[in-house]
């Protein structure tokens, strides 16, 4: 069998018989699509055709792009449009853009190159890590629209960004905890030689002078590390102490104050030693934590605003007399009418007055396939028109929305702290209080007995207890084991996954793009009459040509497309091949053309469409949503740990029980929307049961939030992915029943290096009571108690013999944007 020819621009394949050419780099090359064609010749014209020997990856097909009228372009040349996003420098606009459709790094250049080479435009400059495109240019000479138009021109889609303020404060937050970061680990590292030199191990030919000139040059390097990097552990520790509510910044600020001090003493009077390497050692530790977990949660908010962006910027609104005006969406108001064109996003929640169409809701029920709607039907903003023009009046804008509620449901669960991780703060306040009144009766009792020897000796309980250990006990043998994972095409995103796996006894899934594939594809086709199987395909796929549906992605693309198409929505699709008129769709539908009996499905299983013409049917089409390869080796390991499974869909078809029953699912429900698979997960959890979700889509978002573990496949949704514990780069369900071993040898570890850092601090605590340790000692000891726990932790990136077996290979990891 031959491999079809690839597009030369976005590489997907080219039909047989395809007309779409175009001469680049000196040679004709093939094209699969009119868009392809008309982007790579818009790129030769403008003299950048070495775009195409510098990119890494193949460019986006335009025709997947979203749609960008000339219309809604327009507006963006209006003045109060321009007041959000447009700022005026001297003579020259400046503007920040989305930008859609980048695939590598020769993107970047490509659309720098060719929007400097437009009259009027002064500057164009790509971001190339968030897609943001800083544009100056004379908005005198070239209008805003323009510019746009011409990014559509290359292939490239661009609307105006519009940060959020909740995502923009947590970037502003990161940047200052970078910069904190950045600072405590450039002048720990010169104040940790400075103090070095000072100890007698390396004090050699050391004059007085020069010892006390280190001294000072110690300080003078730790006191920004004090004030400057270490000023969010003092607030919240004067936070918490106001509160009455013991934390880590509590003891965190304790310890690097008392060791500033000692070391200021010390500075000064020359005697005992100095610590200032010490505290620039904590505050680098502690900052790189907290700076990761901010990272972390910048990354969900900044997905959460992303939901509420799937709606249009603009929208066709209708007057009294029935004629449309595009108008931004903030201008709409409840009791408008508006017209939704095929192909068109619905701008908010309404009801159908006039018109039948099918709508794409995927966004809320996860399934691909559209549903027919008509007159006095509902539809939800964010959903995809698909075929028909629509006229639907606003009934809820907003807050008062099903897409903010969906926002809401993934917020509240977000905000909701698991029981496991109220038990251990509970537990770190009693640990702390306990280290903290016992360094304060010791220091009272050692400065009846000697006072000279009372603070060094607190100094060295403060130390010695440190829960630096303790406190890597978990994440290292998690991040060891995650690092395991990356290699099976598994990426953990939290840290309590594999800890929690231990713990779960309920799996949910979802059914469409998870436990299958997520797409149709053609498995059969069955002839009726004389004309052959190919030829019976040629024709479905010059009638599916033009169409939008996903139905239509299963024939491909025809070298010539049907005449006269008319889609009948819900129904299917009739236009004349060669002169022959054809009908393609529900067997009644394509039999009413003929007159002929409806022949008999070949089989219960899957979606058949029928093909026919004026004489009778000519052949069934048979497509289906196949089930992953592993998935029955998922379900069987989840089986042999005494799990209990749940297939939780937004299908209502009977391909739910049918996926159920292949895979032995316990239990099966579809036709759920996003609160009721929350409110499902929420009696569980009442139960006391441990729930792991693996889902895909936007409508899984609030249950992946809200249980104990969540899993996300690969080619999930961005917000699906970000709100997930652990996303499945490599989409093979296999790597899951591997995850599970691992949790069980790395709760193992987690154990081991908890009982070896409760050890060590249950006997380094009374040897520096009774002041046999020094500071010096006890920061040694502490750092040789972590440096013990991170050895044991890396025994788990050792994979054993049958995890990347030649049937199980190892999967590329990808980014996550």
């Amino acid at each position: 069998m031959t491999q079809p020819t690839p597009c030369y621009h976005c590489a997907l394949p080219v039909p047989a018989g395809s007309r779409f050419s175009a001469v680049v780099l000196g040679e004709p090359r093939a094209f699969c699509c009119p868009g392809c064609q008309a982007v790579a010749e818009s790129i030769v014209a403008g003299g950048l055709e070495h775009y195409y020997q510098h990119r890494s990856q193949t460019s986006a097909n335009p025709q997947a792009l979203p749609q960008q009228l000339q219309d809604e372009l327009a507006l963006y040349d209006r003045s109060d449009v321009q007041q959000t996003f447009v700022h005026h420098a001297d003579d020259l606009a400046e503007a920040t853009l989305m930008v859609e459709g980048i695939s590598c790094a020769a993107c970047g250049w490509l659309i720098e190159k060719h929007l400097r080479n437009l009259d009027g435009v002064a500057d164009a400059r790509l971001n190339l890590s968030n897609h943001r495109l800083l544009i100056s240019w004379d908005d005198r000479q070239l209008a805003l629209s323009k510019l746009m138009a011409e990014l559509r021109h290359i292939g490239y889609a661009a609307h105006p960004y519009q940060p959020d303020q909740a995502a923009e404060q947590l970037a502003r937050e990161n940047r200052s905890a970078l910069r904190r970061l950045g600072v405590a680990g450039l002048l720990w590292f010169q104040a940790m030689m400075a103090t070095m030199a000072t100890w007698p191990e390396f004090n050699i030919d050391l004059s007085a002078e020069l010892h006390t000139i280190l001294r000072w040059v110690a300080l003078f390097l730790t006191t920004p590390i004090v004030f400057y990097s270490c000023a969010p552990f003092f607030k919240g520790a004067a936070r918490d102490l106001r509160t009455r509510h013991l934390t880590m910044d509590v003891s965190v600020s304790l310890a690097i104050a008392l060791a500033y001090c000692a070391g200021i003493w010390t500075a000064i009077t020359g005697s005992g030693e100095l610590y200032f390497d010490t505290v620039g050692m904590f505050a680098l530790f502690l900052l790189t934590g907290r700076y990761l977990e901010r990272r972390a949660r910048e990354r969900t908010a900044a997905a959460t605003a992303q939901l509420v962006n799937l709606l249009p910027s603009s929208c066709l609104r209708l007057d009294r007399d029935g004629r449309s005006e595009r108008i931004l969406l903030a201008e709409l108001q409840r009791g408008d009418q508006v017209q939704v064109l095929p192909g068109a996003v619905i701008p908010a929640d309404g009801r159908i007055i006039e018109g039948r169409s099918s709508i794409d809701e995927s966004l809320l029920t996860g399934e691909y396939l559209p549903l027919a709607r008509r007159a006095g039907d509902r539809v939800t903003g964010g959903t995809l028109n698909v075929e028909s023009t629509l006229t639907v009046e606003v009934e809820a804008l907003g807050q008062e929305t099903r897409l903010s509620a969906i926002v809401r449901l993934l917020e509240r669960a977000q905000s909701e702290k698991p029981r496991l991780a109220q038990i251990a703060d509970c537990a770190s306040q009693w640990f702390l209080l306990f280290t903290l009144v016992a360094a304060a009766a010791i220091g009272l009792l050692w400065w009846q007995l000697d006072a000279s020897r009372a603070f060094w000796i607190v100094l060295a309980m403060l130390v010695a207890t440190c829960p630096c250990a303790l406190s890597l006990a978990t994440p290292t043998a998690l991040t060891a084991a995650a690092g395991t994972l990356h290699k099976l095409g598994l990426l953990v995103t939290r840290g309590h996954v594999l800890e929690g796996l231990n713990q779960i006894d309920t799996v949910i899934f979802d059914k469409t793009g998870t436990l299958t594939e997520g797409r149709l594809a053609l498995r059969s086709i069955r002839p009726l009459g004389a004309l052959a199987a190919d030829r019976c395909l040629a024709l479905a796929a010059a009638l599916e040509n033009r169409s939008e549906h996903p139905i239509a992605r299963a024939f491909g693309r025809a070298a010539q497309p049907a005449e006269q198409v008319q889609n009948v929505p819900g129904l299917g699709l009739e236009g004349a091949v060669d002169g022959q008129r054809l009908r393609i769709g529900q067997a009644s539908f394509v039999c009413a053309l003929s007159g002929a009996e409806i022949p008999v499905v070949p089989e219960p299983r899957g979606q058949w469409l029928l093909l026919g013409d004026r004489q009778g049917p000519l052949a069934w089409f048979g497509l289906d949503d196949r089930l992953r390869e592993d998935a029955k080796d998922l379900l069987d390991a989840c089986k042999a740990r005494g799990w209990q499974t749940l297939l939780l869909s937004g299908d209502s078809s009977p391909m739910v029980a049918e996926v159920a029953a292949q895979l032995g699912i316990d239990q099966a429900i579809g036709g759920l929307r996003p609160d009721d698979k929350l409110a499902r997960l929420r009696a569980l959890q009442a139960e006391g049961r441990k729930v792991l979700m693996l889902g895909d889509g936007v409508n899984d978002v609030p249950v992946l939030a809200a249980a104990d573990i969540s899993i996300a496949m690969g080619s999930a949704t961005d917000l699906a992915k970000t709100c997930a514990d652990a996303v499945l780069l490599s989409n093979r369900l296999q790597a899951l029943a591997q995850a599970f071993d691992l949790a069980r040898r790395t709760r193992r570890n987690i154990l081991e290096n908890l009982l070896w850092a409760t050890l060590y601090n249950g006997l380094m605590l009374p040897f520096a009571a009774l002041g046999w340790i020094t500071p010096v000692w006890a920061a040694i000891g502490m750092s040789l108690s972590s440096l013990i726990v991170v050895l044991n932790a890396l025994r788990l990136t050792r994979l054993k013999d049958d995890a990347l077996s030649p049937g199980k290979p190892a999967a590329t990891l990808q980014s996550l944007a």
